[in-house]
């Protein structure tokens, strides 16, 4: 199709097939792993209601665990049955026998993205296809016309103790990664992902730790002698394909964005490890809160992230920015984003929220309270608060700055509403302000007479209501704040040695 191989880390805004048939050239990706939205969260059987006439765009909204039939999809349905090979008789036979709802729709849709993914995708290369039980069987049919069924290498059964209990049914605890190559050679570095084997020497004495070269061992005694004898273990053996020592992410954990289906660091660090190496390049579709662009920054990989919502894009950047401390621009590409302020306008004008998680991305700010079910807006009470900015005062003691994003009409009584939301806020201690027109000068007033925040650590001053312009940040201006923003906990991760990080998996 003309497109160069992308060779610098990129994060792409919009849908993953446009992006692909635009950006991405034939045979440029080592490695594919794909985590797409499966109805995970649906009553299986609503999956099969009849849904003719239903005219919703088949894109999936931030959190929406659901694809529905649409003219859009009735128009790729067709194309791809006049087409007239296997994968289009058998999408048609599956609309014979099910009919035109959300499954098939999904069938449809997820045909087409693996029909590129494939293309892109290089002959030594493999992909990971993360999905449940709901709709893994179709799955593996489609993954085996578009991949040939000679080149199914496993279907990984990821355990995990979390989640709900089964009443009338044995509780569902386990997801499925289905491991395709596209050729008849692939990378897959074994040794790098072992696990501690089950020696029996724990229970007789022996001891577990790490050396002084970081690497983890167990010690062997000898009751007859008295000698010790040291078994390294940062090779153990290669997994088999049910994994049980990962588990899921419960809410308290640190790692945890409350991104409804974040799948934890560890589990794409193996994917990573074990399928590509250092300078591959690393792609994932459908990625969300970005674990999978996180893993790959962390072990050396060249990637690709792509997500159609602004929500996925602003948490990604803020992750990569407290985790590494990187930024958009200028130490990894972002397309699709708006550059230009006629750009800004017209997305606010198209959709607020996506406007809005696009801005805070510009601070960067995290996301709060995030959990939109629809492109029509948000279920919930309105806090006041858009994002969340965290700081430091020292001793274990994190403060936060309030953020809030208009895109209409504003006026003074804004920030005496965001001066409330602070004063509120137990933790909070500033706000920032942020909107798409000019500020007015009884809005600069106000902020003004609201005074200053004091940061007794360093004894600085700093506006504790700020007003920040999309203009302003388009400049270049950053708020003005106390210390190093520490908005993801997760970023202390990266200070683990990375032997006790294998040790861990």
């Amino acid at each position: 199709m003309g497109q160069k191989a992308i060779r610098e880390n990129t994060l792409f805004y919009g849908d993953n097939l446009t992006v692909m048939q635009e950006y991405i050239a034939d045979e440029s990706v080592d490695l594919i792993y794909l985590d797409p939205p499966f109805n995970s969260n649906r009553n299986y059987n609503v999956l099969y209601k009849d849904e003719s006439g239903l005219d919703s765009t088949a894109q999936i909204i931030a959190f929406e665990d659901t694809w529905h039939w649409s003219f859009e999809t009735e128009d790729e349905f067709q194309a791809m049955v006049r087409y007239d090979d296997e994968l289009g008789q058998q999408l048609q036979t599956f609309v014979n026998t099910m009919g035109r709802n959300q499954m098939t729709a999904y069938l449809v849709m997820m045909s087409n993205r693996l029909l590129e993914l494939h293309r892109i995708l290089k002959p030594t290369g493999s992909l990971y296809l993360h999905c449940d039980p709901t709709a893994s069987h179709y799955l593996k049919i489609i993954l085996d016309m578009i991949f040939g069924a000679k080149h199914f290498l496993n279907e990984i059964v990821w355990c995990y103790s979390h989640g709900g209990k089964g009443k009338t049914r044995y509780a569902r605890k386990h997801d499925v990664i289905l491991f395709f190559s596209k050729g008849k050679t692939w990378t897959f570095n074994g040794d790098s992902i072992g696990i501690p084997r089950d020696t029996g020497v724990k229970s007789r004495g022996g001891k577990l730790g790490i050396d002084e070269d970081g690497r983890p061992y167990q010690d062997k005694i000898v009751k007859k002698t008295g000698k010790v004898y040291r078994y390294y273990l940062d090779k153990g053996k290669i997994p088999e394909d049910w994994w049980v020592d990962i588990n899921s992410l419960q809410a308290s954990v640190a790692e945890r964005l409350g991104y409804p289906t974040q799948k934890p660091l560890a589990l794409l660090e193996r994917i990573i490890k074990a399928s590509s190496n250092e300078g591959d390049v690393v792609m994932d579709p459908f990625c969300g809160c970005g674990t999978a662009v996180h893993a790959a920054q962390s072990l050396g990989r060249t990637w690709i992230g792509i997500d159609i919502t602004y929500l996925a894009i602003a948490l990604i950047k803020n992750r990569l920015h407290g985790a590494f401390e990187i930024e958009a621009g200028k130490d990894y590409n972002l397309i699709g984003e708006p550059t230009t302020m006629q750009e800004a306008k017209y997305l606010a004008k198209q959709d607020r929220y996506q406007f809005q998680w696009w801005a805070l991305g510009l601070l960067p700010a995290r996301p709060y309270g995030a959990k939109c079910k629809s492109k029509h807006g948000k279920k919930g009470k309105d806090t006041g608060i858009d994002g969340i900015m965290t700081f430091s005062e020292g001793k274990g003691k994190d403060k936060q700055i309030i953020v809030q994003v208009k895109s209409g009409k504003v006026s003074s009584r804004d920030i005496r509403d965001l001066h409330g939301t602070v004063e509120r806020e137990k933790h909070a201690v500033m706000g920032v302000f942020v909107t798409l027109h000019s500020a007015t000068h009884d809005m600069n007033l106000e902020s003004m007479a609201i005074g200053k925040y004091h940061w007794h650590a360093f004894d600085r001053y700093y506006p504790k209501i700020q007003i920040l312009t999309i203009e302003d940040l388009l400049h270049g201006e950053t708020v003005k704040k106390p210390g190093v923003l520490t908005t993801l906990k997760q970023a202390e991760r990266e200070l683990i040695p990375e032997a006790m990080q294998e040790e861990l998996l």
